[in-house]
Order: structure tokens, then C-alpha cells, then sequence
């Protein structure tokens, strides 16, 4: 019998080369076992769809192997928050992935150089922060489109996010959830201690972000782009990078869009 999709689905008929990653856990490498047992397991490059199984951490990792091939993602939660992931079942995968609805993300990339000249460039999906690595609080001069909309700002560090990552490391130094098609960027300080009021901003996601690092040998700063940390940073520009989509999918009813709708009411 042919499985409907659902409105909206990303696949028009059931996909039949699925493959499956696993995060180094047992419990994520038992379900993996389980799961190619009954369907097989494709080549990443010949896969119509992956499956991850583990936490939003690992589910980031494929995004990055996978965003630049066009192939989706289905993530398994065998991890502890899963936010970006689906709930284990017993039900189908395969009537699952069918249904499955799908939210395409843009990533941030990070153009860092370095005091010693070198350069650095990555991307993430979730966010890019600047962070203290000694006792001293870091000065930040912040640049948006080329003009200074603040001078200095003295801080642990300050957050760039994406809407989806607005939600991870973003809330917890308490700056806005974004939606999904708001087209905003947070950008949120960590601990600033002046302007001490200051509580970030939501930048248009076409902007571009100039961070400077003032004293900089006196208060050395890293930059991270999701997996990626440079230290001893001079001076870090983030932009949103539409040359890349990423396509998570989700069981209908729970996806990413509603997720964060749903996070502004929780508990």
C-alpha cells in the first residue's frame, strides 16, 4: 500500500536509500543496529535521506557533512534535551520519513582573523560567540553594516545566533527565541558588565556583524563557529550565508517552527 504524504512533505513517494549515523553511545549505536537490520543501510552519498541518531550536538555535526550535498536530515533523539530531533518509535520509519515535513536552515559564517594575522573562516548552524579565555573580561567594539552602533562593550563575551539556535546557548544568557521565518538574528552579550543595561539586539538576517577586539593582548578572546574555536582573535565579521540550506525534517505536528513557538511558553 503507498504511503500518502503529508502537505508540505519533502517526499513525494516513500524514499528508499536511507542512511543511518550514530552518535559513539550505546544506546544510539544499539538503535542504528536495529534500524539497518530492517532497512538497509546507503552510501551517505547515494542516500536520498540520513537518519541521526544521538543529540542536537551530533545531529549539528551531519548537518555539516550533509548541507552542501542537499541531502535531508531525520534525527533520532538518543541524546538528553533533542530539540532538533524526533522521539524514538516503534511506529514505521519509513511511513515516518514519508510524512515527515521539512524546515530549511541558513547558517552563520565566521570570518575570524587572528592577532598573529591568520585567518579563520567556518559556519555554523546553531551560533557564532566571542568568550573571555582569562580572568579579564574582553572589550568589544561591534560594527553593524559598516557603522558603530557600539563603541565598547565589556563583557564575557557576546552571541551571534541562527532562529534555530536561538534557542540553545542564545536563551540560556537570556536573549530572545526567534522564529523560524522572522528573518532576525539575536545578538545577545554574555555577563555585560557596561553598558550594563544592555540586553542585545534582533538584527535583520541580511546584516553583517563586525565584532573588534580592543586590549587585545591584555584580554585575549576565542571565537567559536559551532565545532569550530579560534583563540587569540583580533577581529570576527558574521553573516548569514544563503548559498547553504540545510533541511532537517520532522514528524508533523512537532516541527522545528512549532518547537519554538512552544519553548516562549514553557515552564
Amino acid at each position: 500500500m503507498s504511503i500518502p504524504p503529508a502537505p508540505s512533505a519533502r517526499f513525494s513517494r516513500p524514499p528508499e536509500r536511507i542512511a543511518f549515523l550514530a552518535s559513539p553511545t550505546e544506546i544510539a549505536q544499539k538503535a542504528r543496529a536495529k534500524l539497518v537490520e530492517s532497512y538497509g543501510d546507503a552510501l551517505l552519498d547515494e542516500a536520498e535521506v540520513v537518519v541521526c541518531l544521538g543529540g542536537d550536538g551530533f545531529l549539528l555535526e551531519v548537518l555539516h557533512k550533509v548541507a552542501e550535498h542537499g541531502i535531508p536530515a531525520y534525527g533520532l533523539n538518543c541524546g538528553s534535551v533533542g530539540f532538533l530531533l524526533n522521539t524514538v518509535s516503534d511506529e514505521d520509519l519509513v511511513t515516518r520519513l514519508t510524512r515527515a515535513q521539512a524546515s530549511e536552515l541558513h547558517p552563520l559564517r565566521m570570518k575570524a582573523v587572528g592577532r598573529d594575522g591568520t585567518r579563520h573562516e567556518g559556519i555554523a548552524f546553531n551560533d557564532v560567540f566571542l568568550f573571555r579565555q582569562t580572568r579579564q573580561a574582553v572589550k568589544i567594539r561591534i560594527e553593524v553594516d559598516q557603522r558603530v552602533r557600539l563603541p565598547e562593550l565589556i563583557c564575557d563575551g557576546v552571541i551571534v545566533a541562527t532562529p534555530a539556535g536561538s534557542t540553545a546557548y542564545n536563551l540560556s544568557a537570556h536573549g530572545p527565541i526567534v522564529p523560524l521565518t522572522a528573518n532576525l538574528l539575536p545578538l545577545t552579550p554574555i555577563s555585560a558588565f557596561r553598558p550594563r543595561r544592555w540586553r542585545g539586539a534582533l538584527l535583520p538576517s541580511n546584516a553583517i556583524v563586525r565584532f573588534t577586539l580592543l586590549e587585545q593582548e591584555k584580554r585575549p578572546c576565542a571565537a567559536v563557529a559551532d565545532f569550530l574555536e579560534v583563540r587569540d582573535i583580533a577581529e570576527v565579521i558574521v553573516s548569514e550565508d544563503r548559498s547553504i540550506t540545510a533541511t532537517i525534517l520532522f514528524d508533523p505536528d512537532h516541527g522545528l517552527s512549532e518547537r519554538i513557538i512552544a519553548e516562549q511558553f514553557a515552564e
